[in-house]
């Protein structure tokens, strides 16, 4: 596919989503990964784009997506817990970890809903979520990987859709460290929360929108 941004074409949501809302009602049912009936090959990729619960939400949407987890990465604090993380102390941003069939779904399409999906201009923020947990961040896993990100971010650059520099940062992949379980599925097991309902919500329809060719058909 085209490497060009989806942004030139004005498409750009820029979404806040507030992460550290109370957790009296959460409630938790199964996980996200999409049964299949043959092994799939599998890659990962992985994208801090503000809170998790927005990103995990948006990259579920798309077929050959295989599974989403929430979690920490690029901190110096080992083990961290969701409370550290929210202090901005610890140096790590909230991530998500796909899974995904690149035979489904490519790399460069992955980018594509990345950087569509939020705001790559504001540093350490996403709407009203303020810290360097909330960066925008692609933790690449591989060589390819890298020269994908690094080519699409210089093409947004140069297209001047954006009104103010990137600051997405592109770095190798570091250690993953799982969410707590309350975070798994967060939309899909709380869709009557505040937050999913005024943020994560409307999200969801302008990404079915503007990728509805690349939906799950039967999710």
């Amino acid at each position: 596919m085209s490497i060009w941004p989806r942004a030139l074409a004005g498409c750009l949501m820029v979404a806040a989503c507030g992460s550290c809302a109370p957790k009296q009602e959460e409630k938790i049912t199964v996980n996200n990964e999409t049964p299949i009936d043959e092994p799939a090959r599998t890659e990962t990729a992985t994208f801090g784009a503000g809170c998790f619960w927005c990103v995990e939400a948006v990259f579920l949407e798309l077929d050959g997506v295989l599974g989403v987890e929430s979690g920490y990465s690029g901190g110096t604090v080992p083990n961290p817990t969701y409370e550290q993380i929210c202090t901005g102390a610890t140096g790590h941003a909230e991530v998500c970890r796909i899974s995904y069939d690149p035979a489904k779904i490519g790399y460069e399409d992955l980018l594509d809903v990345f950087w569509t999906t939020h705001d790559p201009t504001t540093p350490n923020r996403q709407g009203a979520d303020l810290g360097m947990q909330y960066r925008s961040v692609v933790f690449y896993h591989n060589q390819r990987q890298k020269e994908l990100a690094d080519k699409y971010k210089l093409k947004l650059t140069a297209s001047g859709a954006l009104q103010a520099p990137i600051v997405t940062e592109i770095v190798p992949a570091a250690e993953f460290h799982k969410a707590e379980q309350y975070h798994r599925d967060y939309y899909r097991n709380n869709p009557g929360q505040g937050y999913c309902r005024v943020v994560i919500g409307p999200k969801l329809e302008k990404v079915r929108k503007v990728f509805k060719d690349k939906l799950k058909k039967n999710d």
